[in-house]
C-alpha cells in the first residue's frame, strides 16, 4: 500500500472548528529552527508583501478592536439620557405629590418648565457612523491582507514546486526504486498543499491572533486594571481544562489515525483485487474484515470527537464565569461613578474577544508543528543525492546521421557495438551484485540473457542505460564510454518494449508516436502494421483516434504490448532491449510479433530478457547469469552440450521440474 500524508485539517473538529487542534496528535519535525529557517529562505522574496501583510493585519485588527470602547460610549450616552428620563418623572411625580399636600406649586413648575430630557441621539448616530466607518476600514484592510497572502503562498509554493519537480529529473532511479509512489507523491502534493494552506491562512491568523491579544488587554487595561486581572485570573483554569482534555483525547485521536489507514488499505485492496476475491468467493471475508475495521474506527472515533468536543463548552463556562464576576465588579464600580456603564458593556466585548485568539495561537502553534515536518520532508527530497552530472564536453548522437560526434566532428558511426569490461556493481556499497562482468557484443548480435530470479538480468540493463552508475569498470558503446555521453542522448540509442506495459491516458495514435517525435500518422500506421497491431486498431469504433482510459481496461493486456511493440518500432532505435515481449499475448500473435521482431532486428544490437528459453534458441550469443556473473556464454545449442546450468535450466521447464527457477 502506498502511504498518504494528510494535510491539517480545517472545519469542525480541525483547527478551526470545536476543539480544533488541540486533541489532534501533532506531528513534528526532527529539526524545527533548520527547517524553519529553510522554510524563511523562501518567504525572503515576498519580505515586501509579508510587511505589507503584516501592517495590513495590525491596522485591520487595531480598527475592529478600537470599536467596542467607541460603542460603549454609545451605551453611556443612552444609558445616562435613560436614567435622566427617569430621574426627571421620579422628581416630577415626588413635587406633584408635595403639591397635593400643601407643598411648594413653584417647584412643579420650575420642573415642567425645564421639559423631559432627551437621549442625545445625534450624538450616539455620530458613533454609529463612526463605527460604521471602522468596520469598513478594518474590512478592506483585511481584503487587502488576504489579498496580498494569497499571492506570497502562491508563489510560494509555486517555486518549491518547480524545485521539487527540477529535483525529481535529477533523482538516480535507486531514489524511486527504495520508495513508493504514493510516499513520493505525497511529498509532491500533500505536503507542498500543506504548506501552501498555512501560509494562506493559518500565518494570517497568528497575525491577527497575537495582535488581537495585545489589543485586547491593552484596551481592558485603559478601561479598568482590576477588571482585567479578574478576566486575566480565569484563563489558568481555561488552559488546565484545554490541556488536560487535550492529553486524554490525543491517544484516541492516533489511534482514529491508524485505524483509518488500515480501513483505507483494505479498502483499496479490496477494490484493486475484487476480481480475485470473487473469483475465490471471499466476499464474505473481505465484508466482515471492513465490518471489523469500520466498528473500531467508529469506537474509537466517537471517543475522540466526544472528548475533544468538551472542550468548548467547558470553555465557555469558564468564561460565563469570568463574564459574572466581570458584572458584578463591575457594577460595584459604577455605583462608585469608577467606570460607566458602557465600560462595562465594551469590557465584556473585549472579554470574549480576549479568549478566541489564544485557542487559535494554540491551535495555530499545533499545525505550524505539523507544517514544519512537512517541509522538512519536501526539503529531505531536495537534499537527496543526484544523478552524476553529465560531463560538458559530453559527445553527442547525431540519430539522422547515424555517428558520435565530439564538437561538430565525427569520432565513430553509430552501430550499436557494446563492450562490458571489468563492471563491478551492487545496489549498496556493502553488497557487490555483479563483479568483474566482461561481454563483448557485436553489431547486429543478439544477445540473450536468461538466469534465475535475482540473477542480475534487470541489472545488467539498468546499468547500459545508465539508470544506475557502476561501481568500477567500463561499459562503451561503439568504443565511447557510456558515462561520455549525457543520458538523454544515450538513451536516445535504445528502444525499449518491457514485460510490464505502459501505456498513458491519450489516443492510441499518440502512444504509439510516443516513441518518435514528430512521427506522422502513415509512419504511425505502418509501425503498427509491422507489429500486427493495425488489424485490432481498425477494429475499435475510434481506430487510432481511441483514447486509452485512465485503468487501460478498453484493450487486452495482449493488445496492449502489441502497441508498446509498435511504439518501438517507430522510434528505429540502433540497440533494442527486449524483455519477454510477447509473454500476454496468445500463441498465434506471438509468431505474428516474433516474425516482425526478427525483421525488426536485422542490423541492430539487440538484449532480450528471456524467461521462455524456447524463445532465444536463434540468439547470437546467450549470456547466463547467477549471482550477478556470466557463469556461462555460447549458442543455444553450445550451452546444452556442456550439460551446465543452462542445459539444467532448459530441460527443467520441459521436464516438468521447476518451472520458477527459470525465470
Amino acid at each position: 500500500m502506498s502511504e498518504k500524508h494528510n494535510g491539517p485539517k480545517r472545519g469542525p473538529g480541525g483547527p478551526g472548528g470545536p476543539g480544533g487542534a488541540l486533541g489532534r496528535p501533532v506531528e513534528k519535525a526532527k529539526d524545527f529552527k533548520g527547517t524553519m529557517r529553510r522554510l524563511i529562505k523562501y518567504l525572503a522574496p515576498q519580505k515586501f508583501k509579508l510587511i505589507a501583510v503584516f501592517l495590513t493585519a495590525i491596522l485591520s485588527t487595531v480598527f475592529s478592536i478600537v470599536s467596542p470602547k467607541i460603542m460603549g460610549k454609545a451605551t453611556t450616552k443612552l444609558f445616562e439620557g435613560l436614567m435622566a428620563k427617569y430621574m426627571y418623572y421620579q422628581k416630577l411625580s415626588g413635587a406633584a405629590e408635595a403639591v397635593k399636600k400643601g407643598g411648594d406649586p413653584r417647584i412643579l413648575a420650575n420642573l415642567q418648565s425645564q421639559g423631559v430630557p432627551s437621549v442625545d441621539f445625534n450624538y450616539v448616530g455620530q458613533i454609529i457612523l463612526y463605527l460604521i466607518l471602522l468596520y469598513i476600514i478594518s474590512s478592506v484592510f483585511s481584503y487587502i491582507q488576504q489579498y496580498i497572502m494569497a499571492g506570497v503562498a502562491q508563489n510560494t509554493v509555486y517555486d518549491m514546486r518547480n524545485n521539487v519537480n527540477h529535483k525529481l529529473t535529477k533523482l538516480p532511479l535507486k531514489y524511486f526504486d527504495s520508495r513508493t509512489h504514493g510516499e513520493i507523491l505525497s511529498r509532491v502534493t500533500n505536503d507542498i498543499d500543506t504548506i501552501s494552506t498555512t501560509l494562506q491562512q493559518s500565518l494570517t491568523q497568528l497575525i491577527t491572533s497575537v495582535v488581537t491579544i495585545i489589543g485586547v488587554i491593552v484596551m481592558m487595561l485603559t478601561i479598568s486594571p482590576w477588571l482585567t486581572l479578574v478576566t486575566v485570573v480565569t484563563l489558568p483554569l481555561s488552559v488546565l481544562v484545554t490541556t488536560g482534555i487535550a492529553k486524554k483525547s490525543q491517544s484516541f485521536f492516533k489511534e482514529q489515525q491508524k485505524t483509518i489507514g488500515q480501513l483505507n488499505g483494505h479498502v483499496e485492496e479490496m477494490f484493486t483485487g475484487h476480481r480475485i476475491i470473487k473469483a475465490f468467493g471471499h466476499e464474505e471475508r473481505s465484508v466482515k474484515e471492513f465490518n471489523e475495521i469500520n466498528e473500531r474506527l467508529y469506537n474509537v472515533g466517537w471517543k475522540a470527537q466526544f472528548i475533544s468536543g468538551t472542550i468548548m463548552p467547558l470553555m465557555n463556562f469558564i468564561n460565563n464565569i469570568g463574564y459574572v464576576l466581570v458584572c458584578v465588579v463591575g457594577g460595584i464600580f459604577v455605583t462608585k461613578n469608577r467606570i460607566e456603564v458602557g465600560d462595562i458593556q465594551a469590557f465584556i466585548q473585549y472579554a470574549r474577544q480576549f479568549g478566541q485568539p489564544i485557542v487559535q495561537t494554540a491551535n495555530i502553534a499545533n499545525i505550524l508543528q505539523s507544517t514544519v515536518a512537512a517541509a522538512e520532508r519536501v526539503f529531505e527530497l531536495l537534499d537527496e543525492e543526484e544523478e552524476i552530472s553529465d560531463k560538458e564536453d559530453s559527445k553527442v548522437i547525431d540519430l539522422a546521421a547515424s555517428t558520435i560526434k565530439e564538437k561538430n566532428k565525427v569520432i565513430a558511426p553509430l552501430k550499436g557495438e557494446v563492450k562490458f569490461e571489468h563492471v563491478k556493481f551492487g545496489y549498496k556499497e556493502t553488497v557487490t551484485l555483479i563483479e568483474d562482468m566482461n561481454i563483448d557484443v557485436k553489431q547486429g548480435q543478439t544477445i540473450a540473457i536468461v538466469g534465475p530470479t535475482g540473477a542480475g538480468k534487470t541489472t545488467l540493463i539498468n546499468l547500459l542505460m545508465r539508470f544506475y552508475e557502476i561501481n568500477d569498470g567500463k561499459i562503451s558503446i561503439d568504443g565511447v564510454d557510456i558515462r561520455d555521453f549525457k543520458r538523454g542522448e544515450l538513451r536516445t540509442i535504445f528502444g525499449m518494449v518491457l514485460q510490464d506495459t505502459w501505456l498513458f491516458s491519450g489516443s492510441i495514435r499518440d502512444n504509439i508516436a510516443y516513441g518518435r517525435t514528430g512521427a506522422t500518422f502513415e509512419e504511425v500506421v505502418e509501425a503498427a502494421k509491422a507489429a500486427h497491431a493495425d488489424h485490432f486498431i481498425r477494429t475499435l469504433p475510434q481506430g487510432y483516434n481511441t483514447v486509452i482510459d485512465e485503468e487501460g481496461t478498453n484493450i487486452s493486456q495482449g493488445q496492449k504490448q502489441l502497441l508498446t511493440i509498435a511504439r518501438a518500432i517507430l522510434a528505429d532505435p540502433s540497440i533494442l532491449i527486449l524483455d519477454e515481449a510477447t509473454s500476454s499475448v496468445d500463441t498465434r500473435t506471438e509468431a505474428q510479433i516474433q516474425k516482425a521482431m526478427n525483421n525488426l532486428m536485422k542490423g541492430r544490437t539487440s538484449f532480450v530478457i528471456a524467461h521462455r528459453l524456447s524463445t532465444i534458441k536463434d540468439a547470437d550469443l546467450i549470456l547466463v547469469m547467477n549471482n550477478g556473473r556470466v557463469i556461462e556464454q555460447g549458442s543455444h545449442e553450445e550451452l546444452l552440450n556442456k550439460g551446465g546450468f543452462y542445459a539444467d535450466l532448459y530441460n527443467s521447464q520441459f521436464t516438468g521440474g521447476n518451472r520458477e527457477e527459470a525465470v
